[in-house]
């Protein structure tokens, strides 16, 4: 397995294109307890001002944003219900939009990721969700800024996906026709997506 971080020209394409490219890719975090992986599973799309579940709909510009507002390959985290939420920023500088990163299944690092989890029934709800994730691999808010192609947080080279579904993005009933827009890709069938259907 190569842990060789992707290059920046990785992130530079549409948004729903890199979201279905995310899938099958290594997200990979270093720190001083060790290293754990996961190979990305689901993933939601936030396609800029236009898009009403976005956080820069309308072109809205905060210091929470901001770094939406820069080039691609960089890691957007925020907090939401006490967790901690990763995306990766795409789009072209000036376009805010972003992918989050929704679920990985474990490669490296199972048993701290379990460690920082906590005891589960199923092993298969170590990392299915946003926030499970984030907890599992040891991103934090402190990781906002930071480019995804050296480490400690980054993005490698994967393996094949051969079935890609997509549907609704989750969370975002109060975001009107935008709840609808199909721009939620998982890998069919994998049990650590976080919700199936």
């Amino acid at each position: 397995m190569t842990t060789t971080p992707v290059t920046p020209l990785f992130f530079q394409k549409p948004t729903l294109e890199l979201a279905r490219s995310l899938l099958g890719m290594l997200l990979v975090k270093e720190t001083e307890l060790g290293v754990a992986a996961g190979w990305i599973v689901e993933t939601e799309a936030y396609v800029g001002p236009g898009d009403r579940a976005a956080h820069s709909f309308g072109g809205r510009r905060t210091p929470r944003t901001e770094v939406m507002f820069g080039p691609p390959g960089y890691a957007y985290t925020y907090a939401m219900h006490t967790h901690c939420l990763f995306n990766v920023v795409s789009g072209k500088p000036g376009y805010p939009e972003a992918v989050l990163i929704r679920a990985v299944e474990p490669v490296t690092g199972e048993a701290l990721m379990l460690e920082r989890r906590g005891p589960l029934k199923k092993i298969h709800h170590l990392t299915s969700g946003p926030g499970k994730l984030t907890k599992a691999l040891g991103i934090r808010m402190q990781d906002y800024g930071l480019p995804l192609d050296k480490p400690p947080l980054y993005i490698a080279e994967g393996r094949p996906v051969t079935s890609i579904s997509a549907g609704p993005r989750i969370g975002i009933d109060n975001s009107g026709e935008a709840r609808d827009y199909p721009w939620r890709f998982w890998e069919t069938g994998n049990p650590f997506v976080s919700r199936k259907g």
